[in-house]
Order: C-alpha cells, then structure tokens, then sequence
C-alpha cells in the first residue's frame, strides 16, 4: 500500500507522474512541520499560508531532491526559509509604518482588549504572556530563528547551520545574543511572576 511506502518512493512516484504520492508526502509532514512555522511566523495565518507555500515550492522544486538527506529535512528547510522571508518583509513594513505621517498605530502595538469583569489573576497571566511573545517577536528573524530551532525544536548547532545555510559559530554567536536580547526584556518578568504560569516557564527557560 501507498501509505507504507518510504519517502524516497513516494518521491519517485511522483516524478514518475502520480501525483497523488506527493499528497502523501503531504499528509505525512505537514502536522510535523506547523509548530515551528507557527513559532517562527506567530500567526495560524501566516503559519498556513508559509506550508502551502512551502509544500508547493517543493513540488516544483522536486527535480532538485537529490536525496542527500531525508525529504522531512529538505522540505524542512524550504519551510524554514519562507517563514524567515516573511518574518523580514513583516519588519520592513513596519519600520515604514513608524513614518506613516498619519499617525496610524504601529501594528505590533497591542490594542487594550482586556475582558471587563475577568480575575486579575488570568489577566496578568495573559498581559504576562503577550510580553513572553512580543519579547520573541522582537529578536530580528536570524535571531529568532535560530532561538526557535534550538530551544524549541530542540535542534542540533549542526543541524540549524545546515538548515539556514550558515557555520556552526555563527549558529553559536546568534543564539547567545539572542538569548541576551530575551534576558534583558524579560528577566524582570520572571522575578514577577507567580511560579508556575507557561509564560514565566518560558522566560526562565529563555534567560538560563
């Protein structure tokens, strides 16, 4: 059957013109390959529209699979790409927003939304949430980047220098000032906050 099928036969399926078995590849990678993107790009939207960028991108790209490494890394890495390519020409836009001489608010300023009436317990735990993200929002894409890959993915310095196409040391050197630029946004948060919410977790995690 297709679906016990490896990956480098599904590939050659699909060169051979059954298209179907890159629907597979597909289905196979796509659950796989959400968190991160979300992580990167910090929108569902966003997150979306990057895989099926990717996965199209792959597709017609398919003739330059070599199968030096896995189709998941190799898919892995167009996706990676296209996250960190929006990620840039989402900061561009809003340093040109910065000059708009209509005063319209810049986009990453969070309007006040807060629910009337709810605990202040829950709502210092989501305003202390929204700084845990906004922190990571403001790392520049290779910082972020390299921050997702590392302390979320859990990837290897090796691995993250060969999905973004850069040395090991500078793997090395963007993480750690990454992590200086998280430690001095947030470590005010984490003496703060009461123990135990997911966004003081993730500070302490970002700061040690």
């Amino acid at each position: 059957m297709t679906s016990n099928r490896d990956d480098s036969s599904l590939v050659e399926a699909c060169r051979a013109g059954r298209t179907e078995a890159y629907g597979e590849l597909v289905a196979r990678y796509q659950g796989r390959l959400y968190p991160m993107v979300l992580r990167l790009v910090g929108s569902r939207e966003d997150a979306l529209d990057v895989l099926q960028d990717a996965f199209v991108r792959g597709f017609e790209k398919l003739d330059q699979y070599r199968g030096g490494s896995s189709f998941y890394t190799w898919i892995y890495r167009i996706a990676v790409n296209l996250a960190m390519n929006r990620l840039r020409r989402r900061r561009f836009r809003r340093a040109l927003s910065l000059l708009d001489p209509r005063g319209v608010r810049p986009a990453f300023d969070p309007p006040d939304e807060s629910p009337t009436g709810a605990p202040s317990y829950e709502a210092e735990r989501a305003e202390r949430e929204a700084m845990v993200e906004s922190a990571l929002n403001a790392l520049e894409p290779d910082h972020r980047a390299v921050v997702i890959l590392k302390d979320f993915e859990g990837r290897r310095y090796e691995e993250i220098g060969e999905l973004l196409g850069i040395p090991v040391g500078t793997v090395r050197s963007r993480l750690h000032r990454a992590r200086q630029q998280l430690r001095r946004r947030l470590l005010p948060l984490a003496e703060e906050g009461p123990p135990g919410t997911a966004a003081v977790t993730d500070v302490e995690q970002a700061i040690s």
